[in-house]
């Protein structure tokens, strides 16, 4: 899946509009997508962003803390 940046718009913040999601969803943006880094921060709007496929990526798990037995 491919997403336009809109102006000033952060990898995160495409994530969570697009996907609804951050975790374990942005550092594959980053691998899906060389360079992107290298636009800074911020990306310039317009700026297409290719998005992973959720249904390949599961939530990490996680570990549930019990307080009091």
């Amino acid at each position: 899946m491919i997403a336009t940046a809109q102006a000033g718009e952060t990898v995160d913040a495409i994530c969570w509009r697009v996907l609804g999601r951050t975790a374990g969803v942005t550092e594959q943006v980053f691998e899906l997508n060389p360079g992107l880094a290298d636009l800074g921060a911020q990306l310039p709007g317009g700026t297409n962003v290719t998005l992973p496929d959720l249904a390949a990526t599961a939530l990490p798990a996680r570990q549930i803390v019990k307080l009091w037995d």
